[in-house]
């Protein structure tokens, strides 16, 4: 399973907001990320957080993102977390291979045409409402068979505008409109996402949810329950993971790795 490491250039991400809003300081740390790593880089300057406004001009986030992606582009793998097409089409043109879109192609009616021109990936994200409402009062019937729907249309619709099958991601979204129970449910049901026969991202780095579970453990707090949540998607057929704590993730995935292609044979003994 890969690893995506998160390069936020904002300066109100939930959990590390404003720490790398510099430029350079960015650079440096997606850098540290590869060393750690980090099989992509995906960097963003609008934050999706629970009631996040949005970036309002586009100016702002493309004088964020921009000479980062230039700066990382050599280094990894770049993925580009933006929701404006303009702002993909421009990281693309510096250097960025995929484009994760929050909004799985609905924010602006061109983010499509300029993924299949460009013959970028393109991750497609579950989230109930917007970054602003959708922790408000979300509600499913079913919410692994709503998301799943929701994400067979939008594959659909995303291949009919030229997007090749085989550069589509999908992710159901932990966090983005979902109580605790919900991203527990979707958690276990990765296997379900994964038997669509598309690549699968899962993002629970640091959420909620995972709070919730720990007695209310702040952001800096959370590493065991992302472990806990990667772990659980790998063995549920996720491709990727979306982290902040690369390092730890990656050691964890190669030990979990190593454990499951075990052969089995006589024991050895070690001195």
């Amino acid at each position: 399973m890969k690893v995506m490491g998160i390069v936020n250039v904002t300066p109100d991400s939930f959990s590390d907001g404003g720490e790398f809003f510099d430029h350079e300081k960015a650079i440096e740390h997606g850098l540290q990320l590869v060393r750690e790593g980090a099989d992509v880089l995906d960097i963003g300057g609008e934050s999706t957080r629970p009631g996040a406004d949005e970036v309002p001009l586009l100016e702002e986030e493309l004088r964020r993102v921009i000479p980062v992606v230039e700066g990382l582009s050599g280094a990894a793998r770049v993925s580009i977390d933006t929701t404006k097409s303009e702002v993909a089409r421009q990281a693309i043109a510096a250097g960025a291979a995929i484009v994760n879109d929050v909004t799985a192609l609905r924010g602006d009616p061109e983010m499509a045409g300029v993924c299949a021109g460009a013959g970028v990936e393109v991750v497609l994200m579950h989230m109930l409402g917007s970054p602003r409402t959708m922790q408000d009062d979300p509600r499913y019937d079913d919410v692994v068979a709503e998301v799943s729907e929701f994400l067979a249309v939008q594959t659909g619709l995303a291949e009919a505008a030229g997007i090749p099958r085989e550069r589509i991601w999908i992710d159901p979204g932990i966090g983005f409109g979902k109580t605790v129970e919900h991203n527990l449910r979707l958690l276990n049901a990765t296997d379900r996402f994964a038997r669509m026969n598309l690549p699968v991202l899962v993002g629970a780095s640091r959420k909620r949810f995972i709070g919730e579970l720990s007695g209310g453990a702040p952001e800096s707090e959370r590493l065991g329950g992302t472990i806990a949540a990667c772990l659980a998607a790998m063995e549920g057929g996720a491709s990727m993971v979306r982290v902040h704590d690369v390092a730890p993730v990656v050691q964890a995935i190669r030990v979990a790795s190593g454990i499951e292609s075990a052969a089995e044979g006589p024991e050895t003994s070690r001195r």
